[in-house]
Parts: C-alpha cells; sequence; structure tokens
C-alpha cells in the first residue's frame, strides 16, 4: 500500500468545514420550520431529526464495512492527506493499478470519506444540541443539559473509534466497539427525545406494572449482547460460516472452536499468536450469534405480547415488526450468501430495537405501590 501518515491533521479543517456545510441544511430546515415556537421546542425538533441522521449514519456505516470500504483511504482524518479522494487520485490510481480489488479503489475511497463527512456532521448536529441545551438552562429555560453533554462527549469518543478502525486495520474488536458505540448513540440521542417531548407535554414517564418493566430491561441487555455478536460476526466475516438453516453444515452442533472464535485482543483474520483463525473458530462466531437470536426471538414475542393494552401499546406492534424483519434478513443472510441489501437491513432492524426499546424505557417507570393494584388490573383486562 502506498505510505501514508496514519494521523494526518493537515486536512482536518477541511474535513471540519464539509462536516459544517453537512449539518447547514437540517439546521436551516428546523430552524425555519419552527422559528416562531419556543427554544424548547426547536432543541426537541432538532434532537428527533439528529436521531434520524444518526440512524442513516450506522447504516451508512454498514455499507462502508460491507463492501470493504473502511480502509479505502488508509489515514484519518483525510485520504493521503487530502479531504477528499479528489486530490488524492494518483495515490489512488497507484494502488488500483498495484491491486485492482485491493481495500484501496476510487470508488471504495469515496464511500469512506462520505461516511467520515456525515459523521462530521452529526458531529456538528451534537455539538449545537449540547450548546443550545446549556445556553437555553442558564437562561432559565427547564431543560436538562446533562445528556446534550454527555453525547457530544460520548460522539468524540465514537470519532476516535472511527480513526482506530482505520489505522488499526479492522481491528475485529475495534470495529465492533465502534458499531456497539454508534447504536449507545442511538440510545441516547432517543432518550433525549423522550425527555423533551415529557417536558413539552408537561407529564412525566407513563406508569407501568414492575413485571412489564423487568421484561423491557431483560429484553433491552439481551439485544444489547445480540448486537455484539452481530458486530463480532459481521468483522470477523464468519456470517457464511453456516449457510444453512436450522442446522449448520448438516449438524445441530457442528464443529466448533469457542476459545479461538472469541479471542478479543488479535488482529484481523489471526489469533493471538499469529496463526490463521480457523474455520471452527468462525463456525463457534456464528452459532453462538444464532443461538442468541433464538432467545431474543422468543423474549421479544414475550414482550410484544405483554405490551399490547398497555401505555406503551404502540411499542408493542413496532417491536413485532421489527423482529420479524430480524429474522427475514438474517435468514437471508445465510441462505442467500450475504447480500449487500440483506445485511445491511439486518443492522438497520437491530438500530431500530435499539430506539424502540431505550423510548419505551425512558418513558415509563414502575408504578408506586399504591398504583400497582390499579395498573396490573387495567393491563390484565386489556
Amino acid at each position: 500500500m502506498t505510505a501514508a501518515s496514519l494521523f494526518d491533521l493537515t486536512p482536518a479543517l477541511r474535513v471540519a468545514l464539509l462536516g459544517l456545510a453537512v449539518a447547514s441544511g437540517p439546521l436551516a430546515w428546523v430552524w425555519l420550520r419552527n422559528k416562531k415556537a419556543a427554544p424548547g421546542h426547536r432543541l426537541a425538533a432538532l434532537t428527533v431529526l439528529t436521531l434520524f441522521l444518526t440512524f442513516d449514519l450506522v447504516l451508512f456505516g454498514a455499507f462502508t464495512r460491507l463492501t470493504d470500504s473502511g480502509l479505502g483511504c488508509p489515514d484519518w482524518p483525510g485520504c493521503y492527506g487530502n479531504a477528499s479522494p479528489t486530490g488524492a487520485l494518483p495515490q489512488i490510481r497507484a494502488e488500483e493499478a498495484r491491486m485492482p480489488t485491493g481495500p484501496v479503489t476510487h470508488d471504495k475511497a469515496w464511500v469512506e470519506m462520505v461516511h467520515r463527512y456525515l459523521a462530521t456532521g452529526v458531529g456538528v448536529l451534537i455539538t449545537t444540541l449540547a450548546v443550545g441545551t446549556w445556553l437555553q438552562r442558564k437562561r432559565g429555560v427547564p431543560v436538562q443539559a446533562r445528556w446534550p453533554v454527555f453525547t457530544l462527549a460520548w460522539v468524540c469518543l465514537q470519532g476516535a473509534f472511527g480513526a482506530l478502525t482505520v489505522t488499526m486495520k479492522l481491528f475485529p474488536a475495534i470495529v465492533t466497539m465502534h458499531l456497539l458505540g454508534g447504536m449507545v448513540l442511538l440510545a441516547l440521542l432517543a432518550l433525549q427525545a423522550v425527555a423533551y417531548r415529557q417536558a413539552e407535554r408537561g407529564s412525566g414517564p407513563m406508569l407501568v406494572a414492575a413485571s412489564l418493566r423487568h421484561w423491557l430491561v431483560g429484553a433491552s441487555a439481551l439485544l444489547w449482547l445480540q448486537i455484539a455478536l452481530g458486530g463480532w460476526v459481521s468483522t470477523n466475516y464468519a456470517v457464511l460460516a453456516c449457510s444453512t438453516f436450522p442446522a449448520c453444515q448438516g449438524s445441530w452442533w457442528p464443529d466448533m472452536n469457542f476459545h479461538q472464535g472469541f479471542e478479543l485482543w488479535r488482529a484481523l483474520g489471526m489469533t493471538g499468536q499469529g496463526e490463521p483463525v480457523t474455520f471452527s473458530a468462525l463456525t463457534a462466531i456464528h452459532y453462538t450469534h444464532r443461538l442468541v437470536a433464538y432467545a431474543l426471538f422468543v423474549v421479544l414475542g414475550v414482550l410484544a405480547w405483554r405490551l399490547r393494552g398497555t401505555a406503551l401499546h404502540r411499542t408493542s406492534s413496532i417491536v413485532a415488526a421489527l423482529m420479524l424483519w430480524q429474522f427475514a434478513s438474517g435468514l437471508s443472510n445465510v441462505v442467500l450468501g450475504w447480500p449487500l441489501v440483506a445485511a445491511v437491513a439486518h443492522t438497520g432492524g437491530a438500530a431500530g430495537l435499539v430506539v424502540a426499546l431505550t423510548w419505551a424505557l425512558s418513558e415509563s417507570r414502575v408504578a408506586a405501590s399504591t398504583a400497582v393494584a390499579a395498573v396490573s388490573a387495567r393491563e390484565a383486562s386489556a
């Protein structure tokens, strides 16, 4: 690969300006649609829009990874020290001539840099939310500044993981943490969106029975475990280790090397001892994800059923639809040979579940002891 400094901050200002340009459109749109609204309402609208754009960014990040574009520009934050692949054309053409299907091509470089521009734009929006919320709070507007500031800190950490993804050459643990960081960002923005919504309508969280709240917490915990496993499957290219369903390689318990498969700190395709990862290790990674998927499918099904007739009844149909979406897209990845559309759709379904369950958790709390009986009776009769 053509020599490139891993960290070259020369184009950082230009990349930041491009991110600002990306963010200017959403900022102008929110301002024009809500210019006569109260500041709290404008912040609420910007939070929802940022949540939507972050969801899109997570999908584009999956597209970047799945098209093997993560090293399309092998330095950070620019591309061979330039703010765009256009300025790096000589280096990219040299790499294409040397390895026509390698990690650095003109198309892959653009995919990688567009992802960075979009990420920078989302960072600008989150910075605006943090600063705007803090200013409104200083002026006496009853808004919570803690979560926007924490989200700003988190997006900076997420940017660091993005840089490490490139400079550590798609190190599986780093790439998986980068995926999880994007999901955490979605959860933080969903939490803020609910908080603004509650503030606008002047009401607190909805009361639910303790048992339902426990199901929500349990389903969320299992979902996060499954997302981590899914990221580990994707970053280790273990999707095709099992190409049949429901059995794997003609067996209900194929040959698997769990110790090697879940050795976390190692380079892509290698063990910690520098040997190639075995197929049985990839099988262990894939099959573990599949087994947890069965458990999550059951838990989400029960949760969707229990949500019917409660204050969170709208979440019931959303969870049911998303769990079926995940089953269909996950099955398509296995039996159709990991098509790009199905793979991106599978990431989108996981992101949707994160938002839905975080939203439900943020909108609810356990009813006080005096209200438990009334809430339980209402849910039972629904």
